[in-house]
């Protein structure tokens, strides 16, 4: 199966190879097989499938060997991850001693782990759970990964970057992979959209917790007190950044950021098969 539209550095773009893919984790073989087309693939309506090619593509960078994390957390696609990283290591090309912060790593932690096995990239990681952060504390250590990764607490939900910022702090870039729905009903009922596409009646293929997928207001909401909070902390990252998944909130955000003093806004697309988002990029 081969992944359509990638950064053309992302190492997952000419396709997966099984049989080396089921080397790097093992539990894979079980949910490998021949489809109607004998094409060799997963069946992509089963979590567990899903989890562990994610492990096995993950693993397949040599500075990897444990990812853990309890169920009702998402999976990442891993290779979509991979280039958020890649578009962001074009962006700060002409960076040294490169330093991200990551609003809202969740249980996986994913792009600072992954930002330290491609580019050995130090990170700042924030979160509102606090099983999330112990979840990823834990796949930190065991990836030997704890003085590359500093994981933080946000204590209050009204916040973005107030409260787990630092006056010392200085980041190359922030990054962010904004809760999509505006309630929990629409959250489940996308859910339940997207495993009867499946065939699946298993809610848990599309699983997450409150904090990954909604967000009082939404993703334009989200977005808009994100871009506001880093006009209150200039200059402690050369870049704000933010994936966006829904058009029609690249224009006002970017409206929005000129009254606010933004001295450049840019948008990076990224084309991953059927999906489009947008990576949103400002600076003060």
């Amino acid at each position: 199966m081969k992944e359509k539209n990638l950064h053309p550095k992302n190492k997952f773009n000419k396709g997966y190879n099984f049989e080396e893919l089921i080397q790097t984790n093992p539990k894979l073989e079980a949910y490998v097989s021949k489809n109607k087309f004998d094409v060799v693939t997963i069946d992509f309506s089963i979590p567990e499938a899903v989890k562990e090619l994610n492990k096995a593509l993950l693993f397949s960078y040599d500075k990897i060997s444990v990812w853990d994390f309890p169920d009702e957390n998402l999976c990442p696609p891993i290779p979509g991850r991979l280039d958020y990283i890649l578009y962001l290591t074009d962006l700060l090309s002409e960076e040294e001693n490169v330093k991200i912060l990551d609003i809202g790593t969740g249980a996986t932690c994913i792009y600072p782990l992954l930002g330290v096995a491609e580019n050995n990239w130090d990170f700042v990681a924030t979160d509102i759970d606090l099983d999330s952060l112990d979840t990823s504390q834990d796949n930190i250590d065991d990836n030997n990964f704890s003085d590359k990764i500093e994981l933080r607490q946000q204590f209050d939900e009204n916040n973005i970057l107030k409260g787990v910022l630092k006056d010392e702090d200085s980041f190359s870039a922030v990054i962010c992979n904004p809760p999509f729905y505006k309630s929990a009903e629409e959250a489940q009922g996308a859910n339940k959209r997207k495993n009867r596409n499946l065939g699946n009646s298993a809610v848990r293929n599309f699983s997450g917790n409150n904090n990954e997928l909604w967000y009082v207001g939404g993703e334009k909401a989200f977005l808009h007190n994100y871009l506001y909070e880093s006009s209150l902390f200039k200059e402690s990252s050369k870049w704000f950044t933010s994936l966006v998944s829904k058009k029609d909130n690249i224009d006002s955000l970017q409206k929005s950021s000129r009254k606010l003093g933004a001295k450049e806004f840019k948008v990076i697309a990224m084309n991953q098969g059927n999906k489009v988002t947008r990576i949103a990029c400002w600076r003060y």
